[in-house]
């Protein structure tokens, strides 16, 4: 009876045994398939730093090449320039030499005086300067690559698991939180006991409607602005933590009520909710740019009162409520070379090349037209106007990539441009005085332009969709002045 009761737990052991072997075995196949699986994500991961470096070093090679086509150029310029002189110098020399081997006193005594002046003033102008190098040879660039080796021999694997806790839900500072026009500036801080660290916050916004959050800055920050938002909406703000070991719980919620009046004070507008990643600008002394996640659906505060039907120019106008939006142009995301004026509603540029600048509004939904006048036009330069996304290039004519779409014109014609491709030719251009009208109409997708008050050309574009912001490209001949919309 001993032996079988033996026997029996004995039994049991083996049982247990074989059901473990069992799972050891399908354990070796669960981590073959992870490893495969896990060496793919880091091949990957790696690939795509390796694509990014790539990316990055034709940025640096183009900037290299460009200062080397300046460098180039001012060498050139400067070669020209002597040789003109030079020939200029040896002429009057010959000249001279010849004169001094006249026989006839008299008439040499009556070009001497003058001769001798011209020759002084030629002496002079070879001054101090004249003969140095406007360029030297060395290239002023030197690579801080060392930051990014520190990096990639820091690169190594993360623990997934920690036994840290989660961080305890933030703290929203009423006293700091606040909303302009349609912008709304949101502070918060940890609990004051709190001894937990913590990695990042991610910050939510419902849709103004009472519909779904979504996250608009996921970041280190305990304090952003968020622009983009619609006039005359209530929007719902939260905020949580987190760490290695988690996500926090939600902060209490705040309620924000935006501005029912489009018109400002200072006359800026800032921008509807964009239908792409945009950007989120954070409070000083902050000066990273941040991204808003994909936007949601809101109001737009520019309504049609029309029938569906295709509107024209002149009645798409007509058929704007009374509401006004105030902009100016942006110095924040302009160019180097523009130069700004008149509350920044007057640009011009420094550079014979053509240099972007955007407005400080952002559209997104609705109707809207802007005007602009031609203050000053030299030499029959070809400006552009049109809109653009935020990250256009700003050291081209606008319409050279994929991010604006513009008309440029001269004083006899114009083009409608994207992705650098020309259509549309139409005759009658601009000169001083005139004025350019854009009318982007987001509620048919499609942008129209006008000079002097009629319509140039057909629809330029159609099908447009996103963000666009107010855009002029321009050089030192032209100076552009921004009007009301």
């Amino acid at each position: 009876s001993q032996l079988s009761q033996a026997l029996n737990g004995l039994s049991d052991r083996a049982k247990e045994a074989k059901e473990f072997l069992v799972q050891l075995r399908n354990m070796v196949q669960q981590i073959q398939e992870n490893s495969v699986e896990f060496e793919a994500c880091l091949v990957a991961q790696c690939d795509a730093l390796i694509d990014a470096l790539n990316r990055r070093k034709a940025q640096l090679l183009s900037r290299v090449n460009k200062e080397h086509e300046h460098k180039l150029k001012v060498v050139r310029d400067q070669i020209s320039h002597c040789t003109v002189k030079l020939r200029q110098t040896t002429g009057l020399m010959e000249y001279c030499l010849e004169v001094i081997k006249e026989n006839d006193p008299s008439g040499f005594l009556q070009i001497s005086d003058a001769l001798i002046r011209r020759v002084h003033l030629t002496e002079e102008q070879w001054g101090k300067g004249t003969l140095t190098p406007r360029m030297t040879t060395d290239f002023d660039l030197n690579l801080d690559n060392a930051p990014l080796l520190q990096s990639i021999h820091q690169l190594d694997f993360v623990q997934m698991k920690v036994s840290s806790p989660v961080p305890a839900p933030p703290i929203l500072q009423l006293e700091e939180c606040c909303t302009h026009n349609n912008s709304a500036t949101l502070s918060w801080k940890q609990p004051p006991l709190s001894t937990v660290q913590v990695e990042g916050y991610i910050l939510e916004l419902d849709d103004g409607n009472g519909g779904q959050f979504r996250e608009v800055y996921v970041g280190k920050e305990t304090m952003c602005t968020v622009d983009g938002l619609h006039f005359n909406s209530t929007y719902s703000a939260r905020v949580k933590a987190f760490n290695k070991s988690g996500v926090s719980p939600y902060s209490k919620t705040l309620v924000l009520q935006t501005s029912e009046d489009t018109q400002s004070e200072e006359q800026t507008l800032p921008f509807p909710v964009p239908l792409e990643r945009s950007q989120l600008r954070r409070m000083s002394p902050f000066s990273s740019t941040l991204n808003l996640q994909p936007s949601f659906s809101g109001r737009s505060y520019f309504e049609l009162r029309s029938s569906a039907h295709q509107l024209s120019l002149h009645s798409s106008l007509q058929s704007l409520n009374s509401a006004v939006a105030w902009f100016s142009f942006d110095p924040s995301s302009a160019h180097a070379d523009i130069i700004f004026s008149n509350d920044n509603l007057t640009v011009t540029c420094n550079s014979y090349d053509d240099r972007v600048v955007l407005g400080k509004t952002g559209f997104s939904k609705g109707l809207h037209y802007w005007e602009l006048s031609i203050d000053r036009y030299d030499n029959h330069p070809d400006p552009a106007f049109g809109v653009a996304r935020i990250d256009v290039l700003k050291d081209a004519m606008l319409g050279k990539d994929d991010k604006a779409w513009a008309m440029y014109v001269d004083n006899n014609r114009s083009w409608f441009m994207h992705n650098n491709s020309h259509t549309n030719r139409t005759e009658g251009g601009i000169t001083k005085g005139a004025t350019v009208g854009v009318l982007l109409d987001l509620t048919r997708r499609t942008l129209t332009f006008s000079i002097n008050e009629d319509q140039q050309g057909p629809v330029a574009f159609e099908n447009l969709e996103g963000l666009f912001f107010p855009a002029v490209s321009l050089n030192r001949n032209v100076q552009v002045r921004a009007g009301s919309g």
